[in-house]
């Protein structure tokens, strides 16, 4: 017993076996490589984010269409929707007329203001009618057929009707218009003599094509091949920072958290610049509510860089020389020496649970998944192997005995109220001879028993 509690003191106060050599000095010049790679990765970078918003919410149809159902939903939208609505039948339907053949002859002469009159009501049931499914199908279709034709265009497809020679894609909500005529009464023999570019609206015509589909061209290319630039870059500048390769992952953390704030700046100011500027006051309500449908994957982007590069901070944290983060180091090393297979598995479960949580897109892709479950499996395995290095004696046993040793001195440092000072101190004396206390924790364990 007496060796057992001579051995405890030595327990309670382990030092990493391996401590971390100092930290190797980077030149002038290759520290000056390393951050211009590390700031060329991070605009480039930035402009990788806005190639990957424009291929997957602008130029894929399936984004496009379930942003379309989001738009048509939202009722400032709807409202918006039922005035132009409104505003095209009374521009290309005389109501005014039509009531007044179907007024008695006495009251023919009403047929002006009653028209006039129902016009506010007209547009208050046309927003009614776009709040129901079967109306809201045609505006999913016909917004879904324009984006399709317009992604043809411009990428210089020909299908579905279109000749990228004329280049003109509109919008067709010519159908929507005649079924609001319907449904608020009026005559089909009227709907009929509709011009044929009523409730048509141009989006591009052929002498903007030029530059929009060489524009497309560069993002179809870059979407493909700039994330594997940016990666490849900051691969680099951590190879270049030997001896400093922490500290560099962690440079690299706080770029990707700087990037995706600018990107959520990005859209919170330019959404606003652009709808002040070039927006009626009157519809800048329903634009901002598209504006925020129609960029909800940017959004998305810029959250999920920043949450990239907060785990690559923590790591690079986590596997520093700080007291806390050697602390942390400690109190899983003989988790991570004894039990490798039960270490892997709880981080597996957890990634399981954040893959079902799904909070990026590259989580709810089969290549995403992969990836970054690579990179953390690395990740995990670089700083179980340092802990191994730093703790080798490191056990369950020896945790044990730490966890007595502190309960010891916690036990030893409270006041002994039912003790008489004499007792107290006689016992704190045994402790002190033994070695579970420190001369300036006896010191201050017998202050107290004292006062």
């Amino acid at each position: 017993m007496t060796e057992t509690s001579e051995k405890t003191p030595t327990a309670a106060k382990p030092a990493p076996a391996d401590p971390s050599p100092p930290p190797h000095k980077l030149t002038r010049g290759r520290k000056i490589a390393v951050w211009a790679l590390i700031l060329v990765a991070s605009v480039i970078g930035l402009i990788s984010v806005l190639t990957l918003w424009v291929n997957r919410q602008m130029l894929n149809n399936d984004s496009f269409t379930k942003a379309s159902a989001q738009l048509v939903r939202d009722p400032q939208i709807r409202d918006a929707l039922s005035i132009y609505l409104v505003n095209q039948l009374y521009n290309n339907v005389d109501v005014s007329q039509q009531l007044e053949n179907q007024l008695p002859k006495n009251l023919k002469p009403l047929a002006g203001p009653v028209a006039a009159g129902l016009r506010q009501p007209a547009t208050d049931a046309v927003a009614f009618l776009l709040s129901q499914g079967r109306i809201q199908q045609i505006w999913i279709q016909a917004t879904q057929v324009a984006h399709e034709k317009l992604v043809n265009v411009l990428e210089n497809k020909t299908g579905h009707g279109i000749d990228t020679g004329n280049g003109v894609v509109t919008v067709d909500l010519s159908q929507l218009v005649k079924e609001l005529g319907t449904s608020l009464g009026l005559p089909a023999s009227a709907l009929a003599r509709l011009p044929a570019n009523t409730g048509k609206f141009e989006v591009m015509r052929s002498d903007q094509l030029k530059a929009a589909q060489t524009g497309v061209q560069i993002i179809r290319f870059g979407s493909a091949f700039i994330l594997i630039l940016v990666l490849a870059l900051y691969g680099v500048a951590i190879y270049l920072a030997k001896g400093r390769r922490r500290e560099t992952l962690r440079s690299i953390g706080w770029a990707f958290i700087v990037v995706g704030v600018i990107v959520l700046v990005v859209r919170t100011v330019g959404g606003n610049y652009s709808i002040n500027t070039l927006v009626d006051p009157s519809y800048r309500g329903p634009a901002r509510d598209v504006w925020l449908i129609e960029t909800s994957i940017l959004g998305e982007l810029g959250r999920a860089v920043i949450i990239y590069g907060v785990v690559a901070v923590l790591g690079a944290i986590l596997a520093g020389p700080s007291h806390v983060a050697v602390s942390i180091r400690h109190w899983m090393a003989p988790m991570l020496r004894e039990r490798p297979g039960m270490s892997w598995g709880i981080l597996a479960f957890l990634y399981l649970l954040v893959i079902l949580w799904g909070p990026t897109h590259a989580l709810r892709t089969f290549w995403g998944i992969l990836f970054l479950g690579a990179l953390i499996a690395l990740g995990f395995e670089l700083i179980r192997r340092q802990t191994i290095r730093e703790f080798p004696d490191a056990t369950f046993a020896h945790a044990s005995e730490r966890a007595k040793a502190v309960a010891a001195k916690a036990s030893a440092m409270r006041p002994k109220h039912k003790a008489s000072p004499a007792d107290e101190i006689a016992r704190l004396n045994d402790l002190h001879k033994s070695g579970a206390l420190t001369d300036e924790e006896f010191a201050t364990a017998k202050a107290r028993a004292l006062t």
